[in-house]
């Protein structure tokens, strides 16, 4: 897998975790694209495909399993890795019928998501 080709989309309205999620993401050598909303992702326009999505479970606005939804039912959702700071296992069970490809609770091993991202994309196929 050449990971330098490899773009990741991340929602999360956590300035710092953005900032701290794409220098993590930068020295893997993937391609990160940032975004502190769903709905400034979906108006991202001129955005790259996304190999994969790190989506934050609860948005200020629409939240992440609507937008995973809306991907889905638009027939363009990339392989999805969950992250949310309010877990539970109604959300948890949710986010797993939907099909994501890894979830984690904040804060979670930098590691642990480079390996789910990395397993995600070669299981669609990149």
């Amino acid at each position: 897998m050449n990971a330098e080709k490899i773009n990741v989309a991340v929602v999360d309205d956590d300035s710092s975790l953005c900032r701290a999620l794409g220098r993590l993401l930068r020295a893997a050598g993937f391609v990160p694209v940032m975004y502190d909303s769903a709905e400034a992702f979906l108006e991202d326009a001129g955005q790259p495909h996304a190999d994969c999505l790190v989506l934050d479970v609860h948005l200020g606005g629409m939240s992440g399993l609507d937008l995973q939804q809306m991907l889905v039912m638009a027939g363009t959702s990339p392989p999805i890795i969950f992250i949310t700071a309010h877990d539970d296992p109604e959300t948890r069970e949710l986010a797993q019928r939907a099909g994501c490809a890894a979830y984690f609770r904040k804060p979670f091993p930098g590691s642990s998501l480079l390996e789910a991202i990395a397993k995600a994309v070669a299981k669609a196929g990149r």
